[in-house]
């Protein structure tokens, strides 16, 4: 990979993280799953096991919670699977949008708005750029009404207002992007870790942590 590509890579990394969207992994399916949902020992203690004690954690990660947070998280995903199966028919919830539901459910609002930024990259103006009108950049012929518009979710944290937004990606995805608005994003990590912790809270973290140590041991015992 090239030092170009490898920094254009970074950034979007870092970009992402201030996002509060954290890149979930795609070739383990259940981890992709509850990736979103995981606190971050969680996702470090996975990753660091090996195939026997990653299926004892399976079992552990809902033991260690309440009744209530499970039946939450399979009727969130009953709802991801028959709406966001239209852009990932495998995995439905391995889909930013999907992911942002499990986490924390219902947006207190959805509002619809007119893209402007749909054409980024074809021209963006100055001497030499293509003009409004000019084939492939203003050209929607064919293309998919929902690539005029963008998705804005907002959520209530305290009292403040948190809003993601999603943008329409051809052929049928919908991106997570920061809003435009920095206040919008000033609370989102904390709006996300509430949720972690009130939906899917551990009842008791200690004696969970001690446990991970012991599946950490059945992986040393294997090798």
């Amino acid at each position: 990979m090239s030092f170009r590509k490898s920094a254009v890579m970074g950034f979007l990394c870092i970009l992402l993280a201030a996002c509060g969207l954290q890149m979930s992994p795609s070739k383990d399916p259940w981890f992709a799953q509850h990736y979103y949902i995981m606190q971050d020992f969680e996702q470090q203690a996975y990753k660091s096991l090996g195939p026997t004690a990653k299926l004892e954690f399976q079992k552990l990660f809902w033991e260690v919670r309440a009744p209530q947070s499970k039946q939450e998280f399979d009727k969130r995903t009953a709802f991801v699977n028959e709406t966001f199966k239209t852009e990932n028919a495998r995995q439905p919830w391995n889909t930013d949008r999907a992911r942002v539901f499990l986490l924390n459910g219902n947006p207190a609002q959805i509002e619809y708005k007119q893209n402007d930024n749909w054409a980024m990259g074809a021209g963006g103006g100055g001497a030499g750029a293509p003009t409004r009108g000019a084939a492939g950049v203003d050209d929607r012929t064919g293309e998919d009404v929902s690539a005029n518009t963008a998705i804005e979710w907002t959520f209530r944290h305290e009292n403040f207002l948190v809003k993601y937004v999603f943008q329409f990606s051809r052929p049928n995805s919908w991106i997570m992007r920061q809003a435009a608005n920095i206040e919008s994003n000033r609370y989102l990590g904390a709006l996300e870790l509430q949720n972690k912790l009130q939906t899917y809270g551990i009842v008791d973290e200690k004696q969970y942590k001690e446990k991970l140590e012991a599946l950490k041991a059945i992986q040393e015992e294997k090798k």
